[in-house]
């Protein structure tokens, strides 16, 4: 990375960061959480970006060239060979299932039954493979086969490819255009693993009525599993924000997520927050109803991204003030729009909800697929415009210190090297030559366990 690259890189960064901190920076950052219209921009189909990491990649190196003003780039975030290779069936995929422009889709249904709740809570990793993993893998359909042996060789082995995929693409957008991403590592809410792949929304719901104690268990088990899966796969290094999308949130009472939905969840933000991570939650659907309780969390530690339905007025008075906030500009206007309007918009979320920063430009979550370039472009130069602070603020990237993994055993395996060592008997050489890859691999199977359900 040259000098000039490497400069663009730490500015980009600290500018996103200083915003998630709520301190004094030079412009509002141009940082959505996820930015689909940088895959199409350069008119690659959607299989053709989930199959084929070279021109995903060749398409965000074009993306960021054109719109340099940008600060952060995610967008895809599947390889969609490693769901073929277990013939995974929560998904969808353009190409295969969908015509190749067509989004991917999430497929929910019912692969928990409501009898199996127990086992859940007993031992979650049974309850993987005798359970859930054998409706949601059609390569499981006859167990024990050698096909399902080899179909989990395979997935294994893809799973060490989409990391180089993944870990090659942000080492380039780094060095070669200086673009850095908005989040490292990810998990859902403990509730939302129940009722998104498991339960499904319907059989969730009827839980919360039947059997609310279950859902509890089951949730209160769950966080330490979210926690070590998040902190697998988050940065060593904490510059970025753990995301977690919500799904089901939206859809409770606020004595439902009271007591079903927010006190698992707060319980793994709290461990990840006292590790020495931010986090970037999507507040998806309209969450004006339940966003309050980001003010329990530690100030400047969560990034809120208001999705369209919610009303991001409301929430920069009543939590932009202790939490930074993101989005402000609806799907319709990306794509429907015209630039006047787009300007005139931005201008107006900066005049209100850009005052004394702790604010993110972007869409409600993310940039929809079909917006118009002459509408981002806009936004850009409306940003440029009409958001800036000061202008002799240079924003420096930093590394959070790094806290304490408090409350979980971290990192979780199923066969601890105290067990492996038991079987072994006398090593004659040095053990912790033979303990490290043993634990390293151990650990990163058991993160894989977990991936399948978001």
């Amino acid at each position: 990375m040259d000098d000039d690259i490497a400069r663009l890189f730490e500015e980009r960064l600290g500018r996103y960061q200083a915003a998630i901190a709520l301190e004094p920076l030079d412009r509002i950052p141009i940082a959505p959480g996820s930015n689909y219209f940088a895959e199409t921009y350069t008119g690659n189909t959607n299989q053709e970006t989930i199959y084929d990491p070279e021109k995903w990649l060749k398409a965000e190196i074009a993306f960021c060239r054109d719109f340099p003003e940008v600060d952060t780039l995610r967008d895809n975030r599947v390889w969609a060979p490693v769901f073929d290779i277990l013939d995974l069936r929560t998904y969808r995929i353009p190409g295969r299932d969908l015509p190749p422009k067509d989004q991917f889709q999430f497929m929910e249904k019912e692969y928990m039954k409501a009898d199996e709740y127990d086992l859940l809570i007993k031992n979650p990793v049974e309850f993987l493979f005798e359970c859930w993993y054998p409706r949601i893998f059609g390569e499981l359909r006859e167990r024990g086969s050698i096909r399902s042996y080899i179909a989990f060789l395979k997935a294994g082995m893809a799973h060490m490819m989409m990391g180089q995929i993944i870990r090659k693409r942000v080492e380039f957008l780094q060095n070669e255009v200086g673009m850095p991403q908005p989040m490292a590592g990810v998990f859902l809410a403990p509730f939302d693993v129940l009722a998104d792949a498991m339960r499904g929304m319907t059989g969730i719901f009827i839980d919360i009525f039947k059997r609310p104690e279950k859902v509890v268990a089951a949730c209160d088990v769950l966080v330490e599993e979210m926690a070590n899966w998040a902190l697998s796969n988050a940065d060593p290094q904490r510059r970025w924000p753990i995301f977690v999308p919500t799904h089901k949130a939206t859809f409770m009472s606020p004595e439902q997520f009271d007591t079903f939905y927010w006190p698992s969840f707060k319980k793994v933000m709290e461990i990840l927050i006292d590790a020495g991570y931010t986090i970037r939650v999507y507040l998806e659907g309209d969450w004006g109803k339940h966003w309050h309780h980001m003010l329990e969390l530690p100030k400047g530690k969560v990034l809120c991204d208001i999705d369209n339905q919610g009303d991001i007025l409301r929430a920069k008075k009543e939590i932009g003030h202790h939490q930074c906030i993101a989005g402000g500009i609806k799907d319709s206007l990306f794509i429907l729009g015209t630039p006047q309007e787009m300007r005139l918009h931005v201008k107006h979320l900066c005049e209100t909800v850009g005052q004394g920063g702790g604010f993110i430009i972007g869409g409600g979550c993310n940039i929809p697929y079909a917006t118009k370039p002459e509408n981002f472009r806009a936004m850009i130069d409306a940003v440029m415009e009409y958001g800036v602070y000061d202008k002799n603020l240079r924003p420096k990237a930093r590394k959070n210190p790094p806290g304490e993994i408090k409350g979980i055993s971290h990192p979780k395996m199923y066969t601890p090297w105290k067990v492996k060592l038991g079987e072994l008997g006398a090593i004659t050489g040095d053990e912790n030559l033979i303990k490290r890859p043993w634990e390293m691999f151990e650990s990163i199977a058991y993160s894989w366990l977990w991936q399948w359900v978001i």
